[in-house]
């Protein structure tokens, strides 16, 4: 793991975090004393999980989905105009 001095990663900091996103890790020091370390983080970690699809294979929806209760539908409008 390398090692960083702190005016280094001040300098540099976009280009230390591209090399981070790649997997590397480093040593932030203050006067020759490591005081940080910074890692990438695991995906899981940086960013929820996704849930679409979570219900598949649970519930399944008809083929007149669309069209379903139209007639009902229309009936609570006409009047309305």
């Amino acid at each position: 793991m390398e090692t960083l001095d702190i005016h280094e990663a001040q300098t540099d900091l976009s280009g230390i975090l591209a090399r981070v996103e790649r997997g590397e890790s480093f040593i932030i020091a203050k006067a020759g004393r490591p005081v940080a370390q910074i890692t990438p983080l695991k995906a899981e970690e940086s960013r929820p999980k996704a849930r679409t699809g979570f219900l598949k294979g649970h519930i399944s929806v008809p083929d007149d989905f669309d069209s379903m209760a139209s007639e009902a539908i229309v009936e609570l409008f006409e009047g309305q105009a």
